[in-house]
């Protein structure tokens, strides 16, 4: 059933929680913050240069963009209230924004810019304030198809880096140069033990380096000309805060961006919470909503600052799959190096001097392994022939805008060129079959009654007269009440187990599926624990001595199909199959 996760350890040495050295938190954060600058600094170059902005500008912002990217790491990493994850998940400059961020600096400069940002991040605040309301349409297939679309949608940025070479240098330089990084990486990932296999990804670029100054690739000169500590010229555009024309036309084009990030954003949570502990469990969404809200706040700042958006990235998962290391005290150190490295420009000259072909080699391995932890995603929650479709649709649509091979004109033309992204066409793809799906399913019943145990009679005859319009035998309406009154006594003695006082109600939404029923509970959130990872962690348990919840939970586990427990800031929701019981041989 779904929610009885593998027992099989994840190769984790290091969970979120764990406590690390400081040599090799400072080791790994320094491998995503070289990774993670590089593409802000890029980025944000790319945005800015094509802008048309001034020199003053353009330097303003690839500043404000680090010092907001190295600040809101942190709070990913950190978790300050509702902010935050609490786990690696590095922040960056957004590509989905690039091409309505060029259309605000032509249409009004920087000022433009910085307000359409700041009502982006406003959006997102927006959003994850809400993530339940998107529960039915952010599914592990779409999530992990977004994740499976994030590696194809950098691969031909990726794949230039591997011949940013001079013109005049000899033809083996740049395939060699990859060749060694890739090849150091790989080989010490795939029998390294111990510490050794946490420096593989820096033994690689040290090595891949190395064969690039023997070539002479490595600048040494944009090093030698920079300054060891120093601020930019104050570049601050403003704000435009006159909500002309201009500003409402571009307008549903950042929310289209802001809500796609804001996907991009919850894609990557969640790759990074299924990847970050040794047992598999249940992703807790309020952490979700939290790196999502940390987003908005990460927008907000860009905004005020004049600088390119930002948006989670997934190099985490892929990092803490290769390593085995998921402490958050990697996240902060990336963070925390990033800051430090907004004031020492030649530092980020040192940087910026490794050679294309080494950032193309490693950025290959970490998206192969993003890539396989959106199939893992997808497999995970269970293959039918609906999700295969939507995956496989969405994959592979996402490929083909991507690669300019449908109607390139047409999707060129569309909300300034949004569907050439292969991850923001894929997704909306996803998303709008998922949607489709959904609508198509039979209405659910619908019962709301108060969290009160005086309520679980008529909670009993909802299911029985549910089961009687289905036509359903006594068999299956028995199932369907010792289900529903497991899950009913189950929430409502977290509830009381949080001391929470004042009226709490339940809503259940019983529907007919193929083979069975969906029941889904929807109620205030309390402060228990996951249920889905209770009934998991059941068979690692002893039989003897078996407590009386725990018998509650076999037996849930015995009657239902699968169990999934999404916990929100504000809701929490138990959905339930069940299936009819298996007609006996006569």
């Amino acid at each position: 059933m779904q929610s009885n996760n593998s027992n099989s350890s994840t190769g984790i040495l290091y969970e979120p929680d764990s406590r690390l050295s400081v040599s090799v938190s400072l080791g790994l954060g320094l491998q995503l913050m070289v990774v993670g600058l590089s593409v802000t600094i890029l980025l944000s170059m790319v945005v800015f240069r094509a802008g048309g902005v001034s020199e003053a500008y353009l330097i303003w912002g690839v500043f404000a963009a680090i010092v907001v990217t190295g600040l809101t790491t942190v709070m990913q990493s950190m978790r300050i209230g509702r902010f935050g994850m609490g786990h690696i998940l590095l922040m960056g400059t957004s590509g989905t924004y690039i091409a309505v961020c060029i259309d605000a600096l032509n249409s009004g400069g920087g000022s433009m810019l910085g307000i359409l940002v700041l009502v982006s991040g406003l959006i997102q605040l927006a959003i994850s304030q809400k993530l339940s309301l998107f529960r039915k349409i952010l599914t592990p297939t779409v999530s992990g198809t977004v994740l499976m679309l994030i590696p194809i949608s950098v691969m031909s940025a990726v794949f230039n880096l591997l011949e940013d070479v001079p013109a005049n240098q000899h033809s083996m330089a740049a395939p060699l140069v990859a060749f060694v990084t890739a090849a150091v990486m790989c080989g010490v990932y795939l029998v390294a033990r111990g510490i050794l296999r946490l420096w593989a990804s820096v033994l690689g670029v040290i090595a891949g380096t190395l064969v690039a100054g023997a070539y002479g690739l490595y600048d040494i000169s944009r090093i030698m000309e920079a300054s060891w500590v120093g601020l930019p010229k104050l570049g601050w555009p403003g704000l435009d805060i006159h909500f002309g024309s201009a500003f409402w036309v571009l307008l549903p084009g950042f929310i289209l961006a802001a809500t796609i990030s804001s996907i991009r954003t919850m894609s990557s949570a969640v790759a990074v919470h299924r990847v970050s502990w040794r047992r598999p469990r249940a992703v807790d969404y309020r952490l979700v909503q939290g790196a999502v809200a940390t987003d908005g706040i990460s927008n907000m700042f860009s905004g005020l600052l004049g600088a390119v958006p930002n948006t989670a990235y997934s190099l985490g998962a892929s990092l803490s799959q290769l390593t085995g290391v998921a402490s958050r005290h990697v996240g902060i150190a990336a963070g925390l190096l990033s800051l430090v490295l907004a004031f020492l420009p030649k530092v980020i000259a040192m940087v910026l001097a490794i050679p294309g072909p080494v950032f193309g080699a490693y950025l290959i391995v970490m998206m192969a392994m993003l890539f396989m932890i959106g199939v893992q995603m997808i497999v995970q929650d269970g293959l039918d022939y609906q999700k295969s479709l939507i995956a496989g649709v969405s994959f592979w649509l996402g490929l083909g805008f991507q690669s300019r091979l449908i109607f390139p004109d047409v999707a060129t033309e569309f909300a300034g060129g949004l569907l050439n992204n292969g991850m923001t066409a894929g997704g909306i793809i996803a998303i709008l079959m998922t949607l489709f799906m959904k609508m198509a399913e039979s209405r659910p019943k619908r019962l709301t009654v108060e969290l009160d145990l005086s309520a679980l009679t008529l909670l009993m005859t909802f299911l029985d007269e549910f089961a009687t319009r289905q036509k359903w035998g006594q068999q299956m309406k028995d199932r369907l009440n010792a289900v529903g009154e497991e899950v009913f006594v189950t929430l409502l003695d977290q509830y009381e187990a949080d001391k929470q006082t004042g009226k709490r109600n339940l809503l259940l939404l019983a529907r007919k599926v193929r083979g069975g029923a969906v029941l889904e509970f929807v109620s205030t959130t309390g402060k228990g624990k996951n249920l889905q990872d209770q009934v998991a962690l059941l068979s690692e348990q002893a039989e003897e001595g078996i407590l009386e919840k725990e018998i509650s939970l076999r037996l849930l586990r015995h009657l239902a199909a699968s169990v999934r427990h999404q916990q929100y800031h504000g809701a929490d929701i138990m959905t339930v199959r069940v299936d009819l019981p298996k007609p006996t041989a006569q």
